[in-house]
């Protein structure tokens, strides 16, 4: 039965000859080889949080349904596999219940484990990657219906591509992942101002496990945020306190402020100054993925680059005088952090430290002035987040990926009808 579907962010949406609720991989493979003889195209979706075309599915799509499992945990080895389906909240409570934890995480935990990997999902940290580095083995259907199991032993061509593979190398059922022993962060969250984060950016992230901040267009004000493991015993913040601070001021009093900034866009100076006054230091304990993670209520499309990086402060800098320059006016805080390199070849981290800097636009209104910035991080070699919007294509893409042909060789290997193309795979990959 079809049904209308959009993402969480209503920046893409789709209409789909057929939907069907996924139970196993066996019953994937069907599909797909019947789709397959019949010259149609499968995408599965997730919960719709990428806020480009990259999940859209025009012709059959397949939801998680009950693919949400968790197949095994072993803890004395650090592992768990989980399917495709399973959220990212229940997989860190499957987690901590067994002892255990991810080594890092984003700051959003709504995401099914299959579609965060598939776009390059990532967070902060000194030593602490990607969710693709995290990965040991992925069970997939391919384009000819057979299940496979890949790792980097046994088919790393494959396993390289598609751990971020946007969907465009087969159906992922499930997903390994190399976990460790539960621990807590120490978070110390202050205000500081935009010259001296820049001043002291490098030695914060050299001794910290975790760090990002977020600077406040149309002032010198920024946010920033230290993450640091520990085992002390937890104390985190009381429950008025974290109501005021998460649920409250960023999200209630935050939306109320987006809303006034569209209505009154000349407004947008002076709210994002009276934003900066009333930062405040906070430090609490806490298990790790309850730091690393915080609720997103106020709905907003974004652009999100990797770069170099040497290149993120002086990308950074030139990003605030094209704000100025322009007279732009931006309610949203750009958020600033870093990750070392990965392995995953289509990851935006791939084979170098990586900086990353992410915009935000208020629903529903203007995002032109993403282009603009776009121009200015492609300049520093800047590759997109492929679940942030972006207007890239594969014509320019190419060389920024220096695996770039292997990974077309695979996607040519293992489906060469395009099954698993849309509209976003054959703009970024190619037909």
């Amino acid at each position: 039965m079809a049904r209308d579907w959009h993402n969480w962010a209503r920046t893409a949406s789709a209409s789909p000859t057929d939907v069907i609720a996924a139970t196993d991989p066996r019953q994937i493979s069907e599909v797909i080889v019947r789709a397959a003889q019949a010259g149609r195209t499968v995408r599965m979706v997730g919960s719709g949080h990428s806020f480009t075309t990259t999940a859209v599915a025009n012709d059959i799509m397949i939801t998680p349904g009950s693919l949400t499992g968790v197949r095994s945990v072993d803890a004395a080895a650090g592992r768990i596999t989980v399917e495709a389906g399973i959220d990212l909240t229940t997989l860190c409570e499957v987690l901590d219940a067994n002892g255990l934890a991810l080594t890092n995480m984003g700051d959003v935990r709504v995401q099914t484990m299959a579609g965060a990997l598939q776009t390059g999902t990532h967070g902060s940290g000194r030593a602490s990657g990607t969710f693709a580095e995290m990965v040991t083995e992925l069970e997939i259907v391919l384009a000819d219906g057979s299940i496979v199991t890949v790792n980097a032993q046994n088919d790393p061509d494959l396993f390289n591509s598609a751990r971020v593979g946007l969907g465009a190398f087969g159906i992922v059922t499930a997903i390994t992942l190399a976990v460790e022993p539960k621990f807590r962060l120490h978070a110390h969250e202050f205000p500081a101002t935009i010259e001296e984060v820049q001043q002291n950016f490098d030695a914060w992230t050299a001794s910290h496990d975790h760090v990002e901040f977020y600077w406040f267009p149309h002032t010198d004000k920024c946010l920033v945020k230290h993450n640091d493991r520990t085992y002390d015993e937890a104390a985190p913040p009381g429950k008025f306190a974290n109501w005021w601070e998460e649920r409250f001021i960023a999200n209630t009093v935050f939306g109320a402020m987006c809303r006034l900034g569209r209505a009154a866009p000349g407004y947008i100076p002076l709210l994002n100054k009276t934003a900066g006054r009333v930062l405040s230091d906070r430090d609490y304990i806490d298990d790790s993925w309850l730091v690393f993670t915080s609720p997103r209520n106020v709905k907003f499309k974004e652009m999100e680059y990797s770069l170099p990086r040497g290149s993120l402060m002086p990308a950074l800098t030139r990003v605030r005088k094209l704000i100025a320059d322009r007279h732009w006016r931006i309610s949203f805080p750009v958020e600033v952090r870093s990750v070392p390199g990965d392995s995953a070849w289509l990851s935006p981290a791939t084979e170098r430290d990586t900086g990353y800097l992410a915009f935000h636009a208020f629903d529903r209104t203007d995002d032109e002035w993403f282009v603009d910035v776009e121009n200015v991080l492609r300049e520093y070699n800047g590759r997109p987040h492929w679940g942030k919007m972006h207007t890239r294509s594969h014509a320019d893409l190419a060389a920024a990926y220096p695996r770039w042909d292997d990974v077309l060789a695979v996607r040519d290997r293992v489906d060469p009808h395009r099954v698993f193309a849309n509209d976003y795979t054959r703009t970024v990959l190619g037909e």
